[in-house]
């Protein structure tokens, strides 16, 4: 019988509700060329929770492991490095193309899902690109309550580069959306979408010299992603 957890997971447990209490949201930054939906990538994922594990002593790592022919297996283990408490689960998911891109593919997928599953990140169901089929759950343990989740590669901010391309557009549309937004020299505000579908806008430009202006609009500072947010339905 396969074993998902150490025999105590007390301190790990703590060390997760600290981790919980302090992740970021995920932001959907790619669009899904096939039915041209947003989702979050697997960089995005990694970059709202990456800080707060590592805050938190929590070293977690993902490597694949054999399973039934046609599928991949994925192990993600959490690891309290003060403790040496654990907790892994088991991921398995459909091999899209007996091909290394389609390895990478179904490897991404889940990853993606499984550390998403694992820490609570909200994530919209899509179809993992060119994996697009959803996590097939390991069937034989029952035991930890997490072991069977199964739940993906960029930055978590938007691009800086594509924010200015679209700059006066972007600012034009959510200046008429939100009327309430201040208009600063230097900034512009562009619409996204945080992991759990929340709308959300980002201030781009000068803002280290307008920080206290936006700060004042209530704006948040993420030092992980080192950008300006705030969530839209609150103006």
């Amino acid at each position: 019988m396969e074993i998902y957890q150490s025999t105590e997971i007390s301190e790990l447990a703590k060390a997760l509700i600290n981790v919980q209490r302090t992740i970021q949201p995920a932001i959907k930054d790619a669009t899904n060329p096939f039915v041209h939906n947003r989702y979050a990538t697997l960089n995005s994922v990694m970059d709202s929770c990456r800080e707060a594990l590592l805050g938190n002593s929590i070293w977690m790592t993902q490597f694949p492991v054999p399973v039934e022919p046609g599928y991949l297996g994925l192990v993600t283990k959490l690891t309290h490095a003060e403790s040496g408490q654990w907790q892994s689960s088991l991921a398995v998911v459909p091999l899209p193309k007996a091909d290394p891109q389609g390895m990478g593919s179904a490897m991404t997928y889940a990853r993606r899902y499984a550390l998403s599953a694992m820490l609570g990140i909200v994530t919209d169901d899509d179809d993992g690109e060119d994996a697009k089929m959803p996590a097939k759950t390991a069937s034989p343990p029952r035991r930890p309550q997490n072991a069977h989740l199964t739940h993906k590669d960029a930055s978590s901010s938007p691009d800086p580069g594509q924010a200015e391309k679209n700059a006066s557009k972007s600012n034009l549309g959510v200046a008429s959306s939100f009327p309430t937004l201040p208009r600063i020299d230097g900034i512009t505000y562009q619409p996204v979408s945080a992991q759990d579908g929340r709308p959300c806008v980002v201030a781009t430009g000068n803002t280290a010299a307008k920080k206290e202006l936006l700060s004042g609009a209530g704006f948040k500072w993420n030092p992980q992603r080192k950008m300006w947010w705030m969530y839209a339905d609150v103006l």
